[in-house]
């Protein structure tokens, strides 16, 4: 696909968000009282966000323009947030993690896939070099310590290895007998052919052909290269010579980010920096120069005196050039004067009159709850302000530019120039700084015989004493300050604690809807359902996706490590240090359900996995909203937890069932042809999702694995597979049984959230017969 078709496709995008955001104003800001339609509404807004979001992370990813690239990058960010929010205001109203809009996709006209959450690529391109070089160093530390075997290298016994040298013998020798017998067919053959009659002379009429032929045809091929050429810029496949001999990226949207182009455009950037510092340099210092001390002046013939130059970390000059004019400086001052006058007015009246106040106060209450009672409204948004100031950039900006110019579609001069005009402004303004303060030194002196004092910088320090007071945590005072990120990142490997995560994509997990919607507003996340549902491979693919560091405090993992409440204070210390400064990070947890664990002994809360109890909540205390850190446990045995700490720590739970019959079946055909074998007609994949029930994509896996074998694999020309053979394997093994998928949903039922949504329903349910009772009434 040509640039063109993706600048299309994002201005698409931003005239479906343009509409999206008038709806918003439209629809979202009066409250609503029916329930169904409000839900109604903010799935169609998740959905057509959904596909604002999934065209724009396509345009931003195959761009070139560096420029566009930026403006799609702001207007992205919000409308994930957006996303976000949706999706949080969706859990709040029907206090369930799923949502059923099968409905409204219907209406849409659109297929499940189009609204499957597509992980960004900007997330792993921005930070490739980083991530590369982060996996050298972890697979050297591993290799090190013994923890990480290098390749695996398959051991062939004696007997094998004279079986492969006799059949590589007896295939050389086949070949040498072919290509003896070739040579005594050939020798045999012009043996047999008549000698051919010796001419006196070559024919001069013939070598005249034949060298016009040659000519002629070598014409004939030029030109048609040329025209094919011509025809090729014409249409805008190819570049024009001129254009050709430059160095210049790829218009392949994979070599967007090829070390070539970011080179060209940081040289671009430099050489119009300097440009614009000799050409406008000069003129910028010395407006700047006339307007500071024109504040000045009118400083001192308003107050009597001249003005305190600001510090430099109160933004200098700009912080001169940002006060307000004279007749906005004297209406603010009235403007204080009269609320002054009224709190004073306000005060008299409440010492005289409290008793009245206090009813009114509580009529005012009761006011509130009426309006909370109106009906349903939506929650202020973060993002909203994001995208209207990215969406207003593009019509300024973008929407009628005319680019007919621009063939090479990588960069703008003229943007370029106005970005880098304000870093030689800032760049220039400090110098005009230190000139002026001197200058105003100078003119009180001379003007009011005063020397001016310079800014303190006493409050700079008395702000670090009153941020230093303030309680620190255990887990956030530094225990290790004298130790490098490289130190503590090498002990974390080599105690276990830092692992490396498998490469396990999303596309990969196959059958559920929920792994796209696992994106939470909350620190922690805990992934619950039977053994083998996906629960470690959901982790994996986050790390994946997301480049992120993977931490293990499973049980296995901590047992028996970093003894007494110091050793444990360490440890997770150096995990929470190590986690921030190289972030994103997930710290997993495997069978978390011990650490809540009803009934522990005491060696286990010395030494094992339950003296994380009351440390996991100053954990996530420690974090804050900027650290891209996410805690997730796993379990397969919740209900041996106590719920209630359990709940406090895990704010968001998802609980993974097994798979249905079509998940079952999109899972056996996905399985069966990723490890090697063929479905054909023997092979029902319909009946194996029917056998299947109960039964976890895990040993799915297993059972295929075990049918497919090297040996199983070279007969599948002449014997193809067949469905009782799987179902072989599967009559060994265990399936989830129904008490077991019972007992998990009867503890999600008493969760904060399975609780909430219980009510809701009972709530439904009685308002229901109400109506109906009310309804027969009136028949």
């Amino acid at each position: 696909m040509s640039q063109a078709t993706y600048n299309k496709m994002w201005t698409d995008a931003q005239k479906d968000l343009d509409i999206q955001l008038q709806r918003e104003r439209e629809e979202f800001l009066q409250p609503e009282q029916d329930l169904v339609k409000v839900f109604k509404m903010l799935a169609t807004s998740y959905i057509k966000y959904m596909q604002i979001f999934r065209a724009l992370e396509t345009a931003h990813d195959q761009l070139i323009h560096q420029q566009k690239r930026a403006a799609i990058r702001q207007v992205l960010d919000g409308v994930i947030g957006r996303i976000l929010e949706m999706k949080k205001e969706m859990v709040d109203l029907e206090k369930s993690e799923f949502h059923y809009i099968d409905n409204i996709l219907e209406d849409l006209k659109l297929l499940p896939e189009d609204i499957e959450v597509p992980i960004p690529r900007y997330f792993i391109k921005e930070q490739l070099e980083v991530l590369q070089q982060r996996e050298k160093i972890l697979d050297q530390i591993l290799l090190e310590a013994g923890l990480q075997a290098e390749e695996p290298v398959e051991v062939m016994t004696f007997e094998e290895a004279i079986k492969i040298i006799q059949v590589a013998e007896r295939a050389r020798q086949g070949r040498c007998r072919a290509a003896y017998m070739k040579r005594i067919y050939l020798a045999e053959k012009r043996a047999k052919q008549p000698k051919p009659k010796i001419r006196t002379g070559p024919n001069p009429d013939d070598a005249a052909t034949r060298i016009q032929k040659v000519w002629r045809g070598c014409i004939q091929r030029k030109k048609t290269e040329n025209l094919r050429e011509e025809e090729m810029i014409f249409l805008g496949m190819s570049l024009p010579p001129h254009l050709r001999a430059m160095n210049i990226p790829q218009m392949d949207a994979g070599q967007v980010n090829a070390p070539q182009g970011e080179i060209r455009e940081r040289d671009d950037e430099i050489s119009i920096k300097n440009k614009l510092r000799e050409t406008e340099g000069l003129s910028i210092k010395e407006t700047l120069q006339d307007q500071i001390g024109q504040c000045f002046i009118e400083c001192r013939h308003i107050v009597g005196r001249f003005p305190d130059y600001p510090a430099e970390e109160a933004g200098g000059s700009m912080a001169i050039l940002s006060q307000n004019t004279p007749e906005q400086v004297a209406a603010e001052l009235a403007a204080k004067m009269e609320k002054a006058l009224e709190k004073k007015d306000q005060k008299d009246k409440k010492e005289k009159g409290g008793e009245k106040e206090k009813s009114k106060d509580k009529k005012e209450e009761k006011a509130k709850k009426k309006e909370e009672d109106e009906g349903w409204k939506m929650a202020p948004s973060n993002f909203l302000s994001i995208m209207e100031e990215g969406n207003s950039q593009y019509k300024a900006v973008w929407q009628n530019r005319d680019e007919g110019w621009d063939f090479l579609q990588d960069h703008d001069p003229e943007l370029m120039k106005e970005e880098k005009r304000e870093e030689v402004e800032k760049e220039i303004r400090v110098q005009v700084d230190e000139l002026m303060q001197q200058k105003l030194e100078n003119l009180k002196l001379a003007v009011d015989g005063e020397k001016s004092t310079k800014p303190k910088k006493g409050k700079k320090s008395d702000k670090k004493k009153t941020t230093t007071r303030k309680k620190i945590s255990e887990l956030e005072e530094d225990l290790t300050p004298d130790r490098t990120i490289d130190s503590l990142y090498k002990e974390l490997v080599e105690e276990g604690l830092l692992i490396k995560a498998k490469t396990v994509n999303l596309s990969d997990y196959v059958g559920s809807q929920i792994v796209h919607e696992r994106a939470p507003l909350v620190k922690a996340l805990l992934l619950a359902g039977p053994a083998g549902v996906g629960k470690k491979m959901l982790v994996h693919a986050i790390c994946t996706e997301t480049g992120a560091n993977l931490f293990n405090l499973s049980a296995s993992s901590i047992t028996g490590k970093y003894p007494g409440k110091s050793g444990l204070q360490m440890m997770l210390h150096m995990v929470l240090k190590v986690a921030k400064q190289l972030q994103p990070s997930v710290v997993w947890i495997g069978d978390t359900e011990k650490i809540f664990s009803k009934a522990a002994s005491k060696a286990d809360r010395e030494m094992g996995p339950k003296r994380l109890e009351k440390m996991l909540p100053k954990f996530l205390k420690a974090l804050r909203a900027p650290d891209r850190v996410l805690l997730v446990g796993t379990t397969d045995r919740p209900f041996d937890a106590n719920l209630k700490p359990f709940c406090k720590v895990y704010q968001k739970i998802i609980v993974i069932p097994r798979p249905d019959y079509a998940s079952r079946f999109v899972l056996w055909k996905h399985i069966i042809l990723q490890n090697g074998g063929a479905i054909t007609n023997l092979l029902n994949i319909s009946c194996l999702a029917n056998v299947s029930d109960g039964f976890t994509p895990g040993q799915l896996i297993q059972a295929v694995q075990a049918v497919l074998s090297k040996l199983r694999l070279l007969q599948m020309t002449r014997k193809p597979l067949r469905t009782d053979e799987f179902i072989d394997f599967l009559a060994t093994q265990d399936p989830v049984y129904r008490e077991e998928e019972e007992a998990f949903k009867a503890w999600y039922a008493k969760t904060p959230l399975g609780r909430a949504r219980t009510r809701a329903l009972a709530g439904n349910t009685k308002a229901g017969k109400g109506k109906g009772s009310k309804g027969k009434g009136k028949k």
